[in-house]
């Protein structure tokens, strides 16, 4: 499943599920979570499900409500029976969060078998779940991807902002997102970085996307349909990465007994030739 750009709508707006969709995200998140009150979570679970069983153009993942919440068996409940494509699981704390997800799942409904769809966990919402991050590559098999958290992590410890006045990430934040990326690629999944709150900010959004991109994130979550080119634009390899990417592997192979080779003035070995592998894998 290719997850460059994740793009949220709340649950209780079913007018904005097709806008969503068409909107070339590589797939729809829909919130029962924060985007919902809990006065229209109802309303929310019904849309969704009334989505779920028609046609679905990208793939569509749901947001359910955190364990804390005691609200999520009954979001599971209303959407389960229509099998989503993947799952998001806010406030997640390891391995331990993954598996009660899926326990909830075996007994909402004896149809489902027990299984549940992927999980995307976002990882980091919660102090504890800083700590607990190393632990999902023990439920990796049960993981589409892992994503992580800048807003309720800043209030959960009673800092001001997650952000410098530029937009940056404070240290205490860089440190969990980076944290976020190694789990991700610990447990072979992929590491979809987290949202870009200022949608009028296209310039701020572009430089964010190239970022993470270079820094090993796969992916992003999205909250405005007006961020999806960009993102997709920046997760997806340039005609000249591609180029140099194919030169990389076709120099190994014609040197198969050759674990060093010299390109354009350079050096490369084994990690350049995965790299090249990854980028090409990508397109």
């Amino acid at each position: 499943m290719k997850l460059r750009s994740l793009l949220f709508v709340p649950g209780d707006r079913p007018d904005r599920f097709a806008k969503a969709a068409a909107s070339g995200a590589d797939a729809v998140i829909i919130d029962l979570e924060d985007a919902v009150g809990l006065g229209r979570i109802i309303v929310a679970r019904e849309a969704a499900a009334e989505y779920l069983s028609g046609d679905r153009p990208v793939p569509v993942f749901v947001r359910v409500n955190p364990q804390d919440s005691h609200l999520t068996h009954d979001d599971l409940a209303s959407v389960l029976p229509y099998m989503p494509d993947g799952i998001v699981l806010p406030k997640a704390e390891g391995a331990r969060s993954i598996n009660w997800l899926r326990a909830e799942a075996a007994a909402v409904a004896d149809s489902q078998d027990g299984e549940a769809p992927p999980i995307l966990p976002i990882a980091t919402e919660t102090p504890g779940a800083v700590f607990d991050l190393g632990t999902l590559r023990e439920v990796a098999h049960h993981l589409v991807g892992v994503s992580w958290g800048a807003e309720d992590l800043p209030a959960a410890i009673g800092a001001a902002t997650a952000r410098e006045a530029d937009g940056r990430y404070t240290a205490p934040f860089e440190m969990v997102r980076s944290l976020t990326l190694f789990a991700a690629h610990a447990a072979g999944v992929a590491a979809i970085d987290t949202v870009f709150p200022n949608i009028k900010d296209e310039a701020g959004l572009a430089a964010y996307v190239g970022r993470a991109a270079r820094d090993g994130f796969s992916g992003m979550l999205a909250i405005h349909p007006s961020q999806v080119a960009a993102i997709n634009a920046g997760f997806t390899p340039s005609a000249e990465q591609l180029a140099h990417a194919q030169s990389v592997v076709d120099a190994f192979a014609a040197n198969p007994a050759e674990g060093v080779l010299q390109m354009d003035g350079k050096m490369i070995d084994a990690p350049h030739l995965k790299a090249a592998l990854s980028i090409l894998t990508r397109a």
